[in-house]
């Protein structure tokens, strides 16, 4: 089983240990404000095929690289004026750039999946402490067996991948909760590929312009986030929801009333205030919660679009699509 330390407990020797496993080619799991990451040294193949093979994933799915900070990232990827302003504006933060892959850039393709382009970001809190004093980019996928639920608590790393990993970072829960919010500037456009912990109305304001959501553009994979079925708990997904049936799970937002609660197997609510933030940050524990209840299907009432609201509803329609 993983050993598990606490960073808070002891920041040194979380940070020793993460480094010397990292350096070692491991993959270990790290907390970040969105979600907790499995994280690998991004110009190391072999430890790039552990984190695969760990979490089951795709080789055609690439991976966001995680940066130290701006510099770093600026010596991997060739930065557009529009991408340099949105890094300054929102870095560290939960935003991913999609950008041109330098060619002297040591990342190896296995993390771009082969792809010319290359998503950075730079986290806040230790997991950026982490990468500038390992002095590499770490490739780091969420912590979760692939197209599960993402995890943001070490407890759900350890119960998922605990047999998996040699080191499990504790922080504590995510404190976004969901995923980065990832971008692609392409001449006078920005495109949203994934909706995340950021909003994008707070990207349109900085880039001054709207932004192209991805289903207007190719449906090719260029970022993580973007196949079809995601997210997923072992229950089925009903959305927008009105009653709960017998039996069933069910996960509501701002106090809706849900007709048939009574019959219900376990009832959570994403935020009783309505607060999209705090649902954000509530949802994969909650998912979590309602799919060991026993629940062969999990309902959840209406989320609105707006704001971080956007990013909740795409992590349940892929939830809730089809899979393979």
């Amino acid at each position: 089983m993983a050993r598990i330390i606490d960073i808070e407990a002891d920041r040194r020797a979380a940070l020793e240990a993460a480094s010397a496993a990292l350096a070692d080619g491991f993959a270990i799991a790290i907390p970040t404000e969105t979600v907790y990451g499995l994280a690998a040294d991004a110009t190391n193949p072999a430890a790039i095929t552990r984190i695969y093979e760990t979490k089951g994933r795709p080789r055609f799915n690439p991976l966001i690289c995680h940066m130290a900070d701006l510099a770093m990232a600026e010596e991997h990827a060739e930065f557009d004026p529009v991408s340099r302003a949105l890094a300054a504006a929102f870095w560290p933060g939960p935003l991913t750039l999609v950008l041109p892959l330098k060619p002297q850039s040591p990342i190896h393709s296995l993390a771009t999946a082969g792809l010319d382009s290359v998503g950075v970001r730079v986290p806040k809190g230790f997991a950026g402490a982490l990468i500038g004093a390992f002095g590499r980019p770490l490739a780091a996928p969420s912590a979760n067996t692939s197209g599960a639920i993402s995890a943001t608590s070490a407890a759900h790393v350890e119960a998922d991948l605990g047999a998996k990993v040699p080191l499990i970072l504790d922080a504590g829960p995510s404190t976004v909760g969901v995923e980065s919010t990832i971008v692609k500037v392409e001449g006078d456009r920005v495109r949203l590929l994934r909706p995340g912990g950021l909003a994008a109305r707070e990207i349109e304001r900085v880039a001054g312009r709207p932004l192209l959501r991805a289903k207007t553009a190719s449906a090719a994979i260029e970022a993580p986030g973007m196949l079809a079925s995601h997210y997923a708990p072992g229950a089925s997904v009903r959305l927008n929801a009105t009653r709960v049936e017998p039996g069933e799970a069910l996960i509501a937002f701002g106090g809706a009333a849900i007709s048939g609660t009574n019959g219900a197997r376990i009832v959570l609510d994403l935020s009783p205030r309505g607060d999209l933030a705090e649902a954000a940050a509530n949802l994969f524990d909650y998912m979590k919660r309602a799919d060991a209840s026993g629940a062969s299907s999990i309902a959840f009432s209406a989320i609105p679009e707006e704001g971080l609201g956007e990013a909740i509803n795409d992590r349940l329609q892929r939830a809730a699509a089809p899979r393979d």
